[in-house]
């Protein structure tokens, strides 16, 4: 019985410490370069950089998403109720093509990246952020610091009550 309930301890430990949000990114996501609509390279850690000072909330999506495309008028309420945050949108497009016409189609206003990965969500940067549901949303504060990791679509409130404080 002791055996059984010692696995157990173990098997949460380990459940819920993957689980748990990060404060910060790795190295193999600050250096990862994203694709701008010009089709110009930039990393990541650059795209973080220019809106240090500023609460920023990240959002990974996609078009050919669902839940992703749900989610837009929750994001464009968030952005309303929230004009001072920075929003960066990275899309795991199957194509710059598609991601451009989703962009439109949509009308995304904000930062707008793509990831440039035939493994998209699976790919280098994806697994260098722990991606694995869309849309994901990580919220940063003014001084570069991860306040939310992993949020999902259902999470709106936790990101409007983290932008506010």
């Amino acid at each position: 019985m002791k055996k059984i309930a010692s696995i157990m301890a173990i098997v949460l430990t380990t459940v819920s410490c993957s689980n748990a949000q990060k404060n910060e990114f790795s190295k193999e996501s600050l250096t990862y370069e994203l694709t701008t609509e010009s089709g110009s390279k930039v990393s990541f850690q650059s795209i973080l950089d220019a809106n240090k000072g500023k609460k920023v909330v990240i959002e990974i999506w996609a078009g050919w998403c669902g839940d992703c495309v749900k989610a837009m008028p929750k994001v464009k309420e968030l952005q309303a109720n929230n004009t001072d945050a920075a929003y960066v949108f990275i899309s795991v497009d199957k194509s710059m093509e598609k991601w451009k016409e989703a962009v439109a189609k949509h009308e995304v206003n904000g930062q707008l990246f793509w990831i440039d990965d035939p493994k998209m969500m699976k790919g280098e940067f994806g697994k260098s952020i722990d991606l694995d549901w869309i849309p994901r949303y990580i919220v940063i504060d003014e001084k570069g610091k991860i306040i939310i990791y992993r949020a999902i679509e259902t999470d709106f409130e936790k990101i409007d009550q983290a932008l506010k404080n």
